[in-house]
């Protein structure tokens, strides 16, 4: 075996000679690959013994990928696209051989060869789209040429992969191998016997002439499909009107539309930022003083205390990894209720095909419902999730503390309370962490993990590895208030709150952030999650708008009435004048002058405030860095991706400027809301970003 580069090797078996990538961790498309790729292709096509090349990669996968730390540097010399050119223009059938994954520009690899085996396990896709781009080295012309426009409009705008089984019906793979060395061999020694002519993707026109004859059909169609989820961003959209240009241009003229597409969208503001993102939800598993090599603690038998909403989400995720749940309720009744809840979303899941019936029943096998805390003893983890009282908690977990065995983790999934406090009832803190699921727990992927002034290392590093063994994206916070998510959504809520009042209409405080690309508004989402949540009829006042509404029984969605009116069968909602004068008194009443608000100045009083409670966050050291609270909105709370989360976005702003509109704001209404963090202002004033701080 020659070595080309460090990361490629080439040998000759036979007639078939072997370029050999090994660059890990995920064999991506670095420099040294691509001009190993296109040296071994020259050295192929000289040799008169080589009669066909196999393209194969060591390792766990094929190539996963272009290599994103190239993103936004000079381009060396061979590009990728040189290197798929070398391949295509081959006069020797050229085969890739995948294993593990082809993503991206590992795809388009792939397509420009000739022929293209896999083994069974391997998965396909060009997931550019979610990292604000589109595919830059022929992914949209080659793709639907191969399995259908329809099939290439999916995988190109939505960005998941398929497996194997879907590439060789579809046509993007032209056989299932058992081993890509042996098996890739062999197919291409198949290919010199039968002297097969070089396919060359480019050239195929069938799947072209058909998406012509539906065009309408097929892109109208899909647009209309996919607007919800798609609502906001760019490089959807530039993915469709890509792979569309392959049915009005030559193939050349396509690829030239598709990189001046690639480049305009790596460019813009929300490739950038979900480039970012990217990054930052992998830095977000790294705590600093919790080395890698931290021992684990072994969890195989998982408790959760309560079998409510949270509850039962709580333990579906658990069970969905194979993992046995002891669930405890201290009612029978309230037991049933709740399998009987987490069933139905089982059964749900069924229905979309998800998971078959055989699965819902091994899941449901995994959990166990009992009323008596003492069948937790054997537990290795107990997570409590009952409702948020600070003596129901602490007396939990002194009797946890008697019941679970030794080195056991003892977790709570409180949204707001003390765990230091909550651990103190304990003779065992260090064992004590908070794990603050969002609901509905089942569904959603963030998972504030909460670290406590007691809590051991090993207890760290065990629930933030067990979270993502369970499908979350965990984040390590500090204690307090709120700890990093619902103390930066208090300030925005205070803030909305306020705005009202000033004379903003509540209806256009929600279009605005709608707009801005949140799921919903503060007073729609407070519809949502019910207006009495909190709210104690016995003390109520009159306080503040929402008491208010309370009084006069609006309880939002729930019963048709909140801050809007509900219809009963389609539960469309409506702005309800009455609302609009409960406000409207009300500022009357504190006194306060009332105005038009422009668009421009509900953001700013909205959003500013959250980049400024992040940046107080910081200071305390309650989260590790910037980019974990962007991590937090964007899992747990419908921030944009494409705007990258509220400290990404405020650097996109200019820290300069919200300090100094919030002290503008300060100077107004002389409220001391509005002053700025001393790190906001510290950066501000020295011209600097979130990017360039680190708690060191």
């Amino acid at each position: 075996m020659t070595a080309l580069t460090d990361m490629v090797d080439y040998e000759v078996r036979g007639e078939v000679a072997l370029i050999v990538i090994d660059n890990p961790p995920v064999n991506a498309l670095s420099h040294g690959v691509r001009a190993g790729m296109v040296e071994g292709l020259a050295k192929a096509e000289a040799d008169e013994q080589v009669a066909a090349v196999l393209l194969v990669c060591k390792g766990r996968t094929f190539i996963a990928g272009a290599d994103i730390t190239e993103f936004g540097k000079p381009m060396k010399a061979p590009g990728l696209n040189e290197a798929i050119e070398a391949m295509e223009n081959a006069t020797k059938p050229v085969v890739a051989a995948i294993h593990g994954t082809a993503l991206g520009g590992g795809l388009e690899t792939a397509m420009a060869s000739h022929y293209r085996v896999g083994v069974s396990s391997a998965r396909f896709g060009q997931p550019e789209v979610k990292l604000g781009i589109l595919p830059g080295a022929g992914g949209t012309q080659r793709l639907p040429r191969l399995v259908g426009y329809p099939k290439a409009l999916e995988m190109c705008v939505i960005g998941n992969p398929i497996g194997a089984a879907e590439a060789l019906e579809g046509g993007l793979i032209d056989e299932v191998v058992d081993d890509v060395f042996e098996g890739g061999v062999t197919f291409a020694e198949k290919l010199i016997a039968e002297d097969r002519p070089l396919k060359k993707i480019r050239d195929l026109d069938e799947r072209v002439n058909e998406a012509r004859a539906n065009r309408k059909e097929i892109f109208d169609g899909f647009r209309r499909k996919i607007a919800r989820r798609t609502r906001g961003f760019e490089a959807p959209e530039a993915n469709i009107r890509a792979i569309e240009a392959g049915l009005d241009m030559s193939f050349d003229e396509a690829l030239d539309y598709e990189r001046q597409l690639f480049g305009e969208l790596m460019a813009g503001k929300q490739s950038i930022a979900q480039r970012y993102y990217f990054f930052a939800e992998r830095e977000a598993a790294k705590v600093p003083d919790v080395p890698r090599t931290t021992p684990l603690r072994k969890i195989e038998k998982v408790g959760v205390l309560g079998c409510g909403t949270m509850g039962g989400g709580i333990s579906m995720n658990f069970a969905n990894r194979g993992i046995g749940v002891t669930i405890v309720e201290a009612e029978q009744s309230r037991l049933d209720h709740g399998f009987g809840v987490i069933r139905k979303n089982y059964e749900r899941t069924a229905k979309r095909g998800r998971m078959t019936n055989e699965q819902v029943d091994q899941c449901m096998g995994l959990l166990q419902g009992v009323t008596d805390r003492e069948a937790l003893a054997d537990c290795d983890l107990v997570i409590e999730a009952v409702f948020e009282n600070m003596d129901l908690k602490k007396e939990i977990f002194a009797s946890l503390d008697r019941i679970v065995k030794p080195g056991a983790i003892l977790a709570t999934n409180t949204s707001a309370l003390d765990v230091n406090e909550i651990a103190a009832a304990t003779s065992r803190p260090e064992d004590v962490i908070g794990m603050h699921f969002f609901s509905p727990a089942n569904i959603m992927r963030l998972l504030e993990v909460v670290r406590g002034e007691k809590t051991a290392k090993d207890v760290i590093h065990t629930s933030m590895t067990i979270s993502k063994q369970i499908g979350k994206v965990p984040v390590l916070v500090g204690v307090c208030r709120g700890f990093v998510g619902n103390r930066i959504l208090f300030q925005r809520q205070v803030q909305a709150q306020q705005i009202i009042l000033k004379g903003a209409k509540y209806y256009d405080v929600d279009r605005v952030l709608y707009d801005f690309g949140f799921p919903m508004g503060p007073f729609a989402m407070s519809d949502l999650a019910g207006l009495d949540i909190g709210w104690n009829e016995k003390e109520s006042a009159s306080r503040d708008i929402r008491e208010i509404l309370c009084e006069s029984g609006r309880r939002g969605q729930k019963n048709g009435r909140g801050y809007y009116v509900y219809d009963a069968e389609t539960r469309a909602s409506a702005p309800d004048p009455e609302v609009l004068q409960i406000i409207s008194d009300f500022g009357s009443a504190q006194g306060i002058d009332q105005r038009e608000v422009g668009e421009d100045e509900i953001l700013e009083r909205c959003l500013y405030p959250m980049v400024n409670e992040g940046a107080k966050i910081l200071e305390e050291g309650i989260a590790i860095r910037p980019s974990d609270i962007d991590v937090i909105w964007v899992n747990g709370y419908g921030w944009p991706v494409y705007r990258g989360g509220p400290m990404h976005w405020g650097d996109s702003v200019g820290l300069g400027k919200i300090a100094g509109r919030m002290r503008e704001f300060q100077a107004e209404s002389g409220d001391d809301f509005w002053q700025p963090s001393a790190l906001l202002a510290e950066l501000a004033d020295a011209g600097k970003s979130f990017s360039d701080w680190s708690a060191g």
